[in-house]
């Protein structure tokens, strides 16, 4: 891992840094290991909240008022100047 890891430096308040190695000491594993765990739990869970696919407008979620109009692109674009 030493090859493709990154280092990089937090600072951490006094009794954050105590509980951290409390509770590594309880699970037995390292600080570091506790940390990297952590820090891809975090990593995942924002990645789960994002939706997987966008959602789809067929049929429309709201129903349109008034009377449809049939016209193509090329009938719309017929009716509109365009500079």
């Amino acid at each position: 891992m030493k090859g493709s890891a990154i280092r990089t430096s937090i600072d951490l308040p006094r009794e954050l840094h105590r509980r951290l190695h409390e509770a590594a000491a309880r699970k037995g594993c390292s600080a570091r290991k506790l940390i990297l765990a952590g820090i891809e739990r975090a990593v995942e869970e924002s990645r789960a909240a994002r939706p997987k696919r966008r959602l789809s407008l067929e049929p429309p979620l709201i129903r349109p008022a008034g009377r449809r109009i049939g016209l193509t692109n090329e009938e719309i674009y017929e009716l509109i100047e365009l500079p």
